[in-house]
């Protein structure tokens, strides 16, 4: 477990719904996923993702996740993500599943957020 955290430190946290309107593969990396995710007011963002060993472009694409918004830029092989996607480890196996992901129960159809939506 990490280190106990105060709500104020939670509460400094943006966590949106994004939707990923374009995904394609890094060049040059065996691991990183570059996502074109759509925020509605907010705009669009460019976020790279290490989870290109479980996940293909096309199974992101048009799908909706939640993403930490505030996250400081970072360069990852010379470029900048502006954000993260957020993922839990599946059941399963290590494979990672983004938030968002999970399948509705078949009686209760979920709801689509809007782009930008926040967590709150």
């Amino acid at each position: 477990m990490k280190p106990i955290i105060t709500y104020d430190d939670f509460a400094k946290l943006d966590l949106r719904v994004g939707t990923v309107i374009n995904c394609e593969e890094k060049e040059g990396s065996e691991k990183l996923l570059r996502l074109t995710v759509d925020f509605g007011e907010e705009g669009t963002r460019n976020i790279l993702s290490g989870i290109k060993q479980w996940y293909k472009p096309e199974d992101l694409k048009g799908k909706q996740f939640v993403f930490v918004f505030n996250l400081a830029p970072r360069k990852m092989m010379g470029e900048e993500s502006q954000g993260m996607i957020l993922a839990a480890e599946g059941a399963a196996s290590k494979k990672l599943v983004p938030l968002g992901e999970t399948k509705p129960l078949p009686l209760k159809p979920r709801a689509k957020a809007a782009s930008g939506a926040k967590i709150l």
